[in-house]
């Protein structure tokens, strides 16, 4: 980065010591930090072409590609690679590289350009992601694979847990209709049971059915998930009765 990097690791650094410890991580070279921190608007307007974060993105993508794929490799040991490949990119998609983002508040230590900062650049999920991308780059770069690894880890392992049941739920109806599709030849009916609360606090409840038989329920503030979760409790009460 030069000495204009020199100059803004001087100039942020309570910043870039605030990020540090949101991220559990120091530096031992902190314009890699700050570097990660550089969206090309503002390395433009300084007249730094090049300066800006997009090859610490470029090698932060390839990094939590390989350690979020493989970590789910050995959790997930029996999982398909078709599974594993969609479970991978729902935790390194733009909007959920965002949300984690959001939650380091990576917003506030971004360097951008004037007019990419007064059209709230600070908050939009595609700068957010390729920044939250660059510092895992950043780490890699400073720290080695295994201290990035670490980092994956750690900042991951919660969204690991709560995707698996998005996925889980996503998948119950297909899985539920596999299932009996096999054993009778036939599909199971929905059915609507309620709808209580507001426009816009919905509360649905929908029955899964098969030859008039309830085989699970499911409430949620959409129709949809309503009949996931009742596909899911389906499926649970038909591999119990498989298990006895």
């Amino acid at each position: 980065m030069g000495m204009a990097g020199e100059t803004l690791v001087q100039q942020n650094k309570e910043l870039l010591t605030e990020l540090e410890a949101g991220l559990g991580y120091r530096f031992t070279d902190l314009r890699l930090l700050q570097k990660a921190l550089v969206h090309a608007s503002y390395a433009f307007e300084q007249a730094q072409g090049g300066n800006d974060n997009q090859i610490l993105e470029f090698i932060g993508d390839a990094v939590l590609d390989l350690v979020i794929g493989h970590r789910l490799c050995h959790l997930f040991p029996t999982m398909r690679e078709g599974e594993l490949t969609r479970f991978r990119s729902s935790l390194v998609n733009e909007t959920h590289l965002a949300e984690m983002a959001r939650r380091l508040e990576l917003g506030r230590f971004l360097c951008l350009g004037k007019g990419e900062d007064a059209s709230n650049g600070r908050n939009k999920s595609s700068i957010l992601s390729c920044a939250f991308e660059a510092v895992i780059g950043a780490v890699f770069e400073d720290g080695g694979y295994d201290t990035a690894v670490a980092l994956v880890h750690r900042l991951f392992s919660e969204s690991i847990v709560r995707k698996k049941e998005e996925l889980q739920l996503a998948d119950a109806k297909s899985r539920l209709q596999e299932v009996l599709q096999e054993k009778h030849n036939q599909a199971p009916i929905y059915r609507l049971d309620g709808e209580e609360g507001p426009s816009h606090r919905k509360r649905f409840t929908v029955s899964v059915l098969f030859h008039d038989r309830v085989l699970g329920s499911g409430q949620a503030g959409s129709k949809k998930e309503a009949e996931q979760r009742a596909a899911a409790e389906a499926l649970a009460g038909l591999e119990r009765q498989q298990g006895s």
